[in-house]
């Protein structure tokens, strides 16, 4: 970069013009490759330290989460059962998982339904209730986000000890006991045995924990909202509450909006471990097998790490695509 280039960037910040070579047929075109990359240098260089500082999490992105999604990528095209050397296999485990793994398409069916009512519900669900909080008077706020928050807190064996004895099978099962004692039932339902109930009881216990990172994300973002905004709406004739949600509150909030509804797509598409911790695995007739035992029975117990990498690779580009779409909804530079 030439001495008058590296001062107009240091005054202007803009990239240095770039200049002209002959291609073979004796046209002349614009190098942006020699410019733009020492321009991309030495903005690195002059914003050092905020590289320093943002360094550790792109290390720890990188090492945990891209090098990963690579290696699934790369031998979900082999055989590999983490002993021998790996087998190239090419298109097999797509084909394999698309064409002969009933038990594939079983448990997609089965994240689908849960993720269409668990994702949608407890969306709405978590920004409902933060608009709610944002409603009653200020010392009591925290009260009230500590009750809702508190459920997402709560592990696997916490949910299991409370929702088992609420859904037991027999007449000692609060929900049977209630039923029977209403009249409303002969005998008891058998909710985590019977293939129509088993889903049904996994998505209400889900959505019973379902307010946790996006709704606190909600919470934060109405308490950031321009107190001055609902004095100007007032003054343009919006007074009731629905109307200020519907022209300040949302476009103030999306964000946070975007942020949740990443997590919500994720955390609906990868539900797992709350399945297994309710029912078992194997469930019933597979009423209750999700994408993710199926990658985690393939890789933990069949040591079949090819086929359970083509698993995962078709999960993260479902998750991926819907979260590009929600990206392009609600983001204005989508």
């Amino acid at each position: 970069m030439s001495k008058k280039n590296r001062k107009n960037v240091d005054q202007a910040g803009t990239a240095p013009e770039t200049n002209e070579v002959t291609r073979s047929d004796g046209k002349k075109q614009k190098d942006y490759t020699k410019s733009y990359f020492r321009y991309t240098l030495h903005e690195m260089w002059t914003h050092r330290m905020s590289y320093v500082m943002i360094a550790p999490f792109f290390i720890c992105f990188i090492v945990f989460a891209l090098l990963p999604l690579i290696a699934s990528a790369v031998l979900s095209f082999f055989y590999f059962d983490s002993l021998s050397w790996p087998q190239f296999r090419f298109w097999d485990n797509y084909i394999y998982l698309f064409v002969e793994d009933s038990l594939f398409l079983k448990a997609f069916s089965n994240t689908l339904y849960y993720a269409v009512i668990v994702g949608p519900v407890s969306y709405i669900a978590s920004y409902f209730f933060a608009w709610f909080i944002n409603q009653v008077p200020k010392r009591l706020k925290p009260i009230y986000t500590l009750a809702f928050y508190a459920p997402s807190l709560c592990s696997g064996i916490a949910m299991s000890v409370v929702w088992l004895v609420v859904f037991a099978n027999d007449s000692q099962g609060y929900i049977n006991s209630l039923l029977l004692n209403a009249g409303l039932i002969t005998e008891p339902i058998q909710f985590l045995q019977s293939v129509q109930w088993i889903m049904p009881v996994i998505i209400i216990v889900a959505l019973w924990s379902s307010l946790g990172a996006g709704f606190l994300s909600f919470v934060a973002g109405f308490t950031n909202v321009d107190k001055e905004l609902y004095d100007a709406a007032m003054v343009d004739g919006i007074t009731s509450r629905f109307q200020r949600l519907i022209y300040i509150d949302i476009p103030q909030t999306m964000p946070q909006l975007l942020f949740s509804a990443v997590l919500t797509i994720t955390g609906s598409f990868t539900v797992g471990a709350l399945s297994q911790t309710l029912v078992g695995h194997p469930s019933p007739e597979d009423a209750g097998l999700t994408v993710m035992l199926h990658l985690s029975d393939y890789a933990g117990q069949r040591f079949e790490v090819g086929y359970a990498s083509a698993i995962a690779v078709v999960l993260s580009v479902i998750v991926l695509g819907i979260g590009r779409l929600a990206f392009r909804l609600l983001s204005d530079k989508g």
